[in-house]
């Protein structure tokens, strides 16, 4: 389920459903995403230029934003698909997913499972770490935060605090 945090300048929004725990957001602008508090993220707390680049960084377009200053939204040219070493496919462009429950959302970044074991699909869950999925593909930089403290081992969904806000 995607929850709204409305800024000024920039809306963003979060679906820790598709999360993978790449922990872009958490590196990226500590001061507008924090994991511990309530609301974790606060669009105000940077310029709104800041916030968007910060957004576009998540591959699992977990993180979307909307302008609300006339600023550019995010709107990819083409598609490209890019699998990731041991883990999903990375896709940009102009993505439509239909979920387990019919509904269809436009995104212009998703990680899709390509390993067999989500139990989201089409998403990744990250079950290719648990089930030792290995294919080749480019590597992802994963930043060690409170969502992943080790590389291979990213919190689960129901432990993460996000879930709660």
């Amino acid at each position: 389920m995607r929850k709204t945090y409305r800024g000024t300048d920039v809306e963003v929004t979060f679906d820790l459903d598709i999360c993978i725990h790449v922990g872009e957001c958490l590196r990226g602008q500590p001061e507008v995403f924090k994991l511990k508090r309530r609301p974790w993220v606060l669009p105000d707390a940077a310029d709104p230029d800041t916030v968007t680049e910060v957004v576009r960084r998540c591959p699992s377009g977990a993180l979307l934003y909307r302008r609300l200053d006339g600023g550019d939204q995010e709107r990819p040219r083409g598609t490209t698909v890019t699998p990731i070493r041991n883990g999903p496919l990375l896709v940009v462009g102009e993505i439509e997913v239909r979920r387990d429950d019919g509904t269809v959302e436009t995104l212009p970044r998703a990680t899709l499972c390509r390993c067999g074991l989500s139990n989201h699909k089409p998403f990744c869950d990250n079950q290719h770490i648990a089930g030792g999925f290995q294919a080749p593909g480019a590597p992802l930089r994963i930043h060690l935060t409170g969502v992943r403290p080790r590389p291979l081992e990213p919190i689960s969904k129901s432990a993460d605090p996000r879930r709660l806000a």
